[in-house]
């Protein structure tokens, strides 16, 4: 069995956590509950669950609250954390960025599903956790200002500087990222949610299979049905629709 603990201040969701993890998941095993700041962090404390869902916001303070005061007492989180929130974008594009699982309110049985298969699935790796330390980092941010992500594959989690990744690339539902010292990581999630997630940090998407960092960016060739040449020497092609954008874009660059 995985022991979890359930902290949120709506006792409905208690119980209705509670009855669809019994449904959906009855290799949980809720061994605790709370419903504030210092009761969640006492559950998390004298418990030890392999599992939070955590809310974000409680009477007292914040989910991240707890996170922090646990962080600075024992030096690292060592529990998976999920969390149940209502629709709150930044909170939301903080967790994706950061590679941790969220719940939106009413939970779905479906995604609480997968998200407790991949729980499943991890669970007996060796895992530092450290992408929460990066979700605390990003919570502290100006909207929009991330600096670094974590991206999540078969071998664990791992975290890199924005600014090191030069281009992503489409293959099926998976996102190859090409990093500036080299490095390729593939990860199984699609070239949209990453699009999305790296339009406001410099990136473009340039065609259906090919999402750019502009800063690396060497030239644009407009011949020839329109390409460019990436600071890796890459030829990218560029979709009709987004040639006149790159090229807005590119003209901006220059005038400033």
């Amino acid at each position: 069995m995985i022991t979890a603990v359930i902290i949120d201040d709506d006792s409905n969701i208690i119980s209705g956590m509670r009855g669809l993890l019994t449904l959906f998941a009855p290799q949980i095993d809720i061994i605790g509950e709370a419903d504030t700041v210092l009761s969640g962090i006492a559950a998390i404390e004298n418990l030890k669950p392999q599992v939070i869902f955590l809310d974000i916001q409680l009477t007292d303070g914040t989910g991240f609250d707890i996170l922090e005061k646990i962080n600075e007492k024992q030096g690292k989180i060592e529990s998976h954390v999920v969390f149940i929130t209502a629709h709150e974008e930044f909170a939301i594009k903080a967790f994706r960025f950061s590679a941790l699982d969220f719940l939106l309110k009413p939970v779905d049985p479906g995604e609480l599903k997968k998200v407790i298969e991949k729980i499943i699935k991890t669970i007996e790796k060796n895992n530092e956790f450290s992408n929460i330390e990066l979700l605390l980092e990003n919570v502290k941010k100006e909207k929009n200002n991330f600096k670094r992500i974590a991206l999540s594959n078969s071998d664990g989690i791992h975290q890199f500087e924005i600014a090191d990744i030069i281009r992503c690339e489409s293959d099926d539902n998976y996102t190859k990222f090409f990093m500036k010292n080299g490095r390729v990581i593939l990860i199984s999630k699609t070239l949209k949610e990453y699009e999305e997630l790296l339009k406001d940090s410099g990136f473009l998407r340039v065609h259906q299979s090919h999402l750019i960092n502009l800063k690396y960016l060497k030239s644009y060739i407009k011949k020839e049905g329109g390409n460019i040449i990436m600071q890796d020497n890459t030829n990218i092609p560029i979709s009709q629709r987004k040639k006149e954008l790159l090229q807005d874009i590119l003209f901006k660059q220059i005038s400033k």
